[in-house]
């Protein structure tokens, strides 16, 4: 199995009023906690996408491939769309950059699943509900370079259930993601 890890971390943060992905947590901006995390993952290849406006605000370790995405007003799909069409594994791995708290050690168990289910869509469980990041086989490459907007692959999820495998997470405070001004004060108050 040789998982393509893909950081999608174009978005325009228009929920935050501000680049959230430049914003500090425990004195690393979450772009820069995101790219740690995607360097030390076991993985295939790591691929960030992302805007030429971010890459130059980071140092970007050898081990990580850029794609530049030109048009991220166009939604996740146009991240996703790079990503995929510059990877090369057998397995996608979609991560996002706003999950500043999601370490190896909690990818763990979801990267083992995926290695015994290679057929199926992993992705976490969180408090009932499915999360970031999930793990694509490449047979739904077709699937994923056609999603349009701001849709990520839920909409593959549901097209496919029998083929889903969802992993119920020991550590949900792990996944938090920070949509908005309230989520990251939030985050910042559990430092």
């Amino acid at each position: 199995m040789k998982i393509s890890a893909i950081l999608l971390s174009a978005g325009l943060s228009l929920r935050m009023g501000e680049d959230k992905l430049l914003l500090d947590y425990s004195g690393a901006s979450l772009f820069e906690r995101a790219i740690a995390l995607l360097a030390q993952l076991p993985v295939y290849e790591r691929i960030v996408v992302t805007t030429k406006e971010r890459c130059e605000k980071v140092n970007l370790p050898s081990c990580v491939r850029v794609v530049l995405n030109h048009n991220p007003q166009i939604g996740q799909s146009e991240s996703i769309r790079l990503g995929v069409s510059d990877a090369q594994g057998t397995h996608f791995m979609f991560l996002v950059a706003d999950q500043p708290k999601l370490s190896v050690s909690a990818l763990e168990p979801i990267l083992n699943v995926a290695q015994k289910n290679p057929d199926k869509i992993v992705f976490p469980i969180v408090c009932g509900k499915p999360s970031s990041p999930a793990i694509f086989p490449a047979r739904f490459k077709d699937e994923l370079l056609a999603l349009s907007g701001d849709m990520g692959g839920r909409d593959i999820r549901r097209a496919f259930p029998e083929l889903c495998f969802g992993v119920e997470v020991q550590s949900p405070c792990d996944f938090v993601d920070i949509d908005d001004l309230e989520d990251y004060n939030r985050l910042n108050d559990h430092i």
